[in-house]
């Protein structure tokens, strides 16, 4: 894999004409093309059953395309062995909807999962997990299991544990989908937070465009199995911040 600091110029995500089908008559994405520039923030809009949860999978390497090629960080992924494909997963984290919580960990232990399978010390690390919830409003929650904690409790820990590596890449599928407006809001604060001071690039598919007019950022469409970029939408005048960013 190549060096990160000869990859600074290197689009983030890049889709060149990428398809994928489940079949003849079952086209999910037709020769999609664009790219997210290193600590961009984008949302992925479209209709329920349009295809962004797919298009998502094949940007964390979940799915292979039937066509076209998919490059992230500067890397052609086609050509990537299992071991160098699994380098390249290591570099970004996924909220799914669903949370996808282990029901018999605390949230500490949920979030802080990617540096113990990782084989990591949790005496090198458990600071920073502890800070890194208190940062998303989980301070008191430490010790609480998935059963106990509340949608979006729950969400704020598999933020956590997607963040806990510093990847380079976040992608959400409808991080806000189970939560109420107001902790949607919140939610969407930490993910702004996280892009403005880390620099970390966001792909979040959506389908609240409520949600899509409060946040400037850039928007990608997908309708009919085909992928376009709409126009940025403007940010209200002021944001309150969620606090200081993660260790």
């Amino acid at each position: 894999m190549k060096d990160r600091d000869a990859l600074a110029g290197e689009p983030a995500v890049r889709f060149d004409r990428v398809s994928l089908s489940y079949g003849p008559e079952n086209d999910v994405l037709t020769e999609a093309s664009f790219q997210l520039a290193p600590g961009s923030f984008t949302f992925l809009t479209g209709p329920s059953g349009a295809g962004k949860s797919t298009l998502l999978k094949l940007a964390y390497l979940a799915l292979r395309p039937t066509a076209g090629r998919i490059s992230l960080f500067g890397v052609d992924t086609s050509r990537q062995d299992r071991e160098s494909r699994a380098l390249t997963r290591r570099r970004i984290g996924v909220i799914f909807q669903e949370f996808r919580l282990l029901d018999h960990l605390t949230a500490y232990e949920n979030a802080a999962l990617p540096l113990r399978v990782a084989g990591g010390a949790e005496k090198r690390y458990r600071g920073d997990v502890i800070e890194l919830l208190r940062w998303v409003g989980l301070g008191d929650r430490l010790d609480a299991r998935p059963a106990t904690l509340s949608g979006g409790e729950k969400q704020r820990v598999a933020i956590a544990r997607a963040v806990v590596v510093k990847p380079d890449l976040i992608i959400a599928d409808e991080p806000t989908g189970s939560v109420d407006v107001d902790m949607g809001e919140r939610l969407m604060r930490l993910f702004r937070e996280l892009n403005k001071r880390l620099s970390t690039t966001l792909l979040i598919a959506t389908h609240d465009l409520a949600m899509v007019r409060a946040s400037r950022a850039d928007v990608l469409r997908i309708a009919d199995g085909l992928v376009s970029r709409a126009p940025v939408i403007a940010e209200p005048a002021s944001r309150d911040s969620p606090g200081r960013p993660p260790p």
